[in-house]
C-alpha cells in the first residue's frame, strides 16, 4: 500500500533551530563513553567489531563503529537510530534535537570505515558488502533497547537509507518504523551505466574490490559547508567536498542491493520515504538547483522503487528539499522534520503496547 502525505499538514512539534546546535552540558560523561566532537551533551561510544567480514579489513586499523547520543540518553519509550550515507557522518544535531524535543532518544551510528569510525583505515568507505554493517546495526539496537527504548525508529539517509531497507527486510520485528531521507534505491545514471557498466563492475568488484572506479563531484559539498558559503559546520576530514574514491567492491554491493530491491522486498514495518520534489543537474548544478533540488540522486527513481520496499510505504515529497533533507534551507528542512516526526508518532501510536 502506497500512501501520500498531505503537503499541507502541519505537525505539532517544537520549533527547530536554524543550524546544528547542542544544549548545555547536563553532567558527567557516562562510563564507556567519551565527549563527542559535537561537544556537550553529545557523547560517543566505540563498538568493537569483528564477527562479520567483507574482506576489506586492515590488521593495523581494526573495524569499529561509533554510537553517538546525548549523555543522558536512555529511559525514554521511543528512540531513533540514524544511519548516515556514503562519505558522511552524524553531525545533524539540530535535526536530532527536534526528535529529542518530541520525546525520543536519538542515536547516530557512524558505521565501520566511515566518519568517526575510519580508525586509521587507509581506504575510507571501502566496504565490499553492505550487509557487513548488520553487525554494528544489531549491536547499536541492542544498546538502544538496553537503555529502555521499547519502540524504535530506523532513520537512514542516502546509502544509509538503502542500508535501512536491507536491515528491515532481513530482520523483521527489530524496528517498528523506518524513515528514509532521500534513499539511494537506484543508480542515477543512464541506461549504459545502469546495465552494461553495472555488469562489468560486478565482475571487477569481485576480483579487484579496492580499485577506484569513480569520484564524487564537489559542488554539493561546497554548497553545504560554511567555509565555502554554505550554512553548515562539519569536519571536512570526515566529509570532504569531493568525497573519497568510489571503489569497485562498494559499487558491486550497492548495485546488487538495487537489483534485490527491484525484484521486490518485504519490509513489514511501516516506511516513510522522504525526498525532494525535484532533482537537479548532477554534473553541473546551478545555484538554484543546489539550494532547492536533489543534485545527487534521481527523485523519480525513488518514487518508482518505493512500492518495491513493502506493502506499507508512505511518500513525503519536500518542496525545496536538497539531497540531505535535514540540511535543506530552513522552510524545507523544518517541514521535513515536522512531518517525519508527526508520521512516526502516529504510526507508533497505532501499535499495541510493547
Amino acid at each position: 500500500m502506497r500512501r501520500d502525505v498531505n503537503g499541507s499538514a502541519r505537525p505539532t512539534v517544537p520549533d527547530l533551530p536554524d543550524a546544528p546546535s547542542t544544549v548545555p552540558d547536563r553532567g558527567p560523561v557516562p562510563a564507556g563513553t567519551r565527549e563527542d566532537l559535537l561537544g556537550p551533551p553529545w557523547v560517543a561510544r566505540t563498538l568493537r567489531l569483528g564477527r562479520l567480514t567483507d574482506g576489506g579489513e586492515e590488521p593495523a586499523a581494526p573495524d569499529v563503529a561509533t554510537l553517538v547520543h546525548h549523555a543522558d540518553a536512555g529511559g525514554r519509550d521511543r528512540a531513533v537510530l540514524y544511519l548516515p550515507g556514503f562519505v558522511d557522518y552524524f553531525f545533524q544535531a539540530g535535526h536530532a534535537q527536534a526528535w529529542i524535543d518530541a520525546g525520543y532518544d536519538f542515536y547516530g551510528l557512524d558505521m565501520r570505515r566511515a566518519g568517526r569510525s575510519v580508525n586509521g583505515h587507509p581506504r575510507p568507505d571501502d566496504v565490499r558488502d553492505l550487509r557487513v554493517h548488520d553487525e554494528e546495526i544489531g549491536a547499536a539496537l541492542e544498546l538502544v533497547r538496553a537503555g529502555g527504548a521499547r519502540r524504535l525508529v530506523l532513520l537512514g539517509h542516502s546509502t544509509g537509507g538503502l542500508q535501512a531497507v536491507l536491515w528491515a527486510h532481513d530482520h523483521p520485528g527489530t524496528v517498528d518504523v523506518v524513515v528514509l531521507n532521500s534513499p539511494w534505491l537506484d543508480l542515477n545514471r543512464g541506461w549504459f551505466e545502469r546495465t552494461v557498466l553495472t555488469a562489468v563492475l560486478d565482475r571487477l568488484g569481485a576480483w579487484l574490490p579496492s580499485v577506484q572506479v569513480g569520484t564524487l563531484g564537489d559542488a554539493y559539498g561546497r554548497n553545504l559547508h560554511a567555509g565555502t558559503g554554505g550554512e553548515w559546520e562539519y569536519d571536512l576530514s570526515l566529509k570532504p567536498h569531493a568525497g573519497f574514491p568510489v571503489r569497485a567492491g562498494f559499487i558491486r554491493s550497492v548495485r546488487r542491493a538495487h537489483a534485490e530491491l527491484a525484484r521486490g522486498m518485504d519490509v513489514a514495518a511501516p516506511v516513510l520515504l522522504c525526498c525532494s520534489t525535484r532533482s537537479g543537474d548532477r554534473r553541473q548544478p546551478g545555484p538554484a538547483e543546489l539550494t532547492s533540488t536533489d543534485v545527487v540522486l534521481d527523485v523519480r527513481q525513488m518514487l518508482r522503487r518505493a512500492p518495491m520496499i513493502g506493502e506499507d510505504v508512505t511518500i513525503l515529497q519536500v518542496p525545496g528539499g536538497i539531497h540531505d533533507l535535514a540540511l535543506s534551507p530552513a522552510p524545507a528542512r523544518e517541514y521535513y522534520t515536522r512531518a517525519a516526526i508527526e508520521w512516526a508518532n502516529a504510526r507508533l501510536d497505532e501499535l499495541a503496547p510493547a
